[in-house]
């Protein structure tokens, strides 16, 4: 493994909480099941294949949305959706495997740096048969979390389809002639498969149109995106979205599913970099996430831009925590 110079294994205090009782497993909650693993240990070997295995990795940075003139905070998402995921109760058997594998820290390094930092430490993830679930930080995670995936997806396949499914306010396809940001990420990729001479695939789920400009939805149509307005999201219409969703599924290998809280009307997620009044409810992106992943096709997901500055009462850092419950819990077959 690449050395990682921004990577730091969590203490193991991190996951603390309520002990109804210490032996019996149907009473634990997660913080008595996560164990904590060192990613630059050599030792570290694959689990089974046939075993359900997560790991959680920190995106400790918010760097791209100050860069990008948004709200800073997010850097310490990770230490706040854990604590919110340190009271969840183990719906699941022994066989299912949780690990943290740390953080990637930025203090105030070169965005492009953490980047590729994330991208190897994701990539060592999948490589440990894990599944990765990054928490941010701000939605800059996109970037190198995609990069990690790619690497990864190359050792096997020289031309994958992988599909970027982005829960979000925005389409984040903004020009980065300064460098990018945490609204540049998916113009990146598009660049980056580009360049390696990939199917580049895109889909926005939640899109506002008062928060993207007109070139911005050109680029969009430009790039061969699809989307779907938060306006056109509600339980009226749920089969239409739901059928867009299968189409775009079924047309890629893997699936990406990316999050950025911003999503979220700002009543269920004050605490955001950018907030919406109007955004999508948790119920309906849940039923939405469980979808794609029932496909079998999901093999990585994040959540960006929890932002405990701007939270109230930990509603947005919990709102993550419930969604992580719920990845987990459909992608092993337990509801």
């Amino acid at each position: 493994m690449k050395k990682l110079t921004k990577y730091k294994r969590l203490e193991n205090d991190v996951w603390q909480g309520r002990i109804d009782d210490p032996e019996n497993f149907d009473a634990f909650r997660w913080h008595q099941w996560v164990k904590t693993i060192d990613l630059l240990d050599k030792n570290l070997q694959p689990i089974s294949k046939e075993v359900n295995g997560f790991c959680f990795l920190g995106f400790c940075c918010d760097e791209g949305v100050e860069l990008n003139e948004g709200r800073p905070g997010a850097a310490k998402g990770p230490i706040s959706i854990r604590k919110e995921m340190a009271k969840l109760p183990c719906r699941f058997d022994k066989e299912t495997k949780l690990f943290d594998g740390g953080n990637i820290i930025s203090l105030g390094d070169d965005l492009e740096t953490v980047q590729n930092e994330l991208a190897i430490a994701v990539e060592k993830i999948l490589s440990l048969n894990l599944f990765p679930i990054i928490l941010g930080g701000g939605h800059e995670i996109a970037f190198g979390h995609y990069n990690g995936i790619l690497s990864s997806v190359l050792k096997e396949y020289k031309d994958p389809k992988i599909g970027i499914i982005n829960f979000d306010a925005h389409f984040d396809l903004r020009p980065y002639p300064n460098g990018g940001n945490s609204g540049t990420m998916f113009r990146q990729i598009a660049d980056k498969c580009k360049e390696i001479e990939i199917d580049y695939s895109y889909f926005g789920v939640g899109i506002q149109k008062y928060g993207n400009t007109v070139s911005l939805f050109k680029k969009a149509d430009e790039l061969g995106a699809e989307y779907i307005l938060a306006k056109d999201i509600n339980n009226s219409n749920i089969l239409n979205v739901l059928n867009q969703l299968d189409d775009y599924i079924k047309s890629n290998e893997y699936i990406y599913i990316t999050i950025c809280s911003d999503v979220f009307s700002s009543a269920f997620a004050p605490g955001v970099s950018s907030s919406q009044p109007l955004g999508l409810t948790p119920k309906i992106v849940l039923e939405l996430l469980k979808y794609i992943i029932k496909s079998d096709k999901v093999l990585s997901f994040d959540i960006a831009e929890v932002s405990p500055r701007f939270d109230q009462d930990n509603s947005t850092a919990n709102l993550a925590a419930i969604i992580i419950f719920a990845v987990i819990n459909t992608l092993i077959g337990e509801e």
